[in-house]
């Protein structure tokens, strides 16, 4: 399922699939797809969250009591929060980014959707990710799921990656190219 092109690890695939079934049960794939999507966002983002979903060093409890509250406080509902939960007990908070996208992935392959990897330098705005996803759109002719990482060491510009095609229009890369060019001149 998930591990299938998505460089996603057998613990985290087997535990988006729970999810996803669990979701799909529950009719609620949608609302499951943005609490996700969001606290994928906010793992990009912040670094102390990263922190305390890499730390072994908390206990089970305390990880478990902190993202509860992380997740209240964004607004999450109860299925992903209990999930999170599940998942914090069990000491496998570390591998969270995997199981989301390895829902992610299973979620736009059941909809006929291409996943297409977008790395920038900051955060996109919403419109500007409408933007990205229309652009996509027209250019490849199908429904196109978008996943942001934020890079910003790419400094400017942005990569895209679907399937194994990629484009990158970054500003290092530019540089770096255009660094290469300068040694070959004298």
């Amino acid at each position: 399922m998930a591990t299938e092109g998505t460089g996603v690890s057998g613990l985290a695939a087997r535990y988006a699939t729970a999810m996803f079934d669990l979701a799909d049960d529950q009719k609620v794939l949608d609302q499951t797809a943005q609490d996700l999507t969001l606290l994928k966002q906010m793992l990009a983002e912040s670094p102390d969250l990263r922190r305390l979903v890499g730390s072994p060093l908390l206990a089970r409890a305390d990880q478990a009591r902190a993202m509860d509250a992380v997740l209240a406080s964004a607004g999450i509902s109860g299925l992903v929060r209990k999930f999170v939960g599940l998942v914090a007990q069990n000491r496998r908070l570390f591998a969270l980014s995997g199981m989301i996208d390895g829902f992610l992935a299973e979620l736009a392959r059941r909809r006929g959707e291409q996943t297409a990897q977008v790395t920038v330098a900051r955060p996109l705005s919403p419109e500007q990710l409408d933007a990205v996803s229309d652009a996509l759109k027209r250019a490849l002719g199908a429904k196109m799921a978008v996943s942001v990482r934020v890079d910003p060491a790419l400094i400017g510009g942005m990569i895209v990656k679907v399937g194994s095609r990629m484009i990158d229009s970054s500003v290092r890369t530019k540089l770096t190219k255009l660094k290469l060019a300068m040694k070959g001149v004298g």
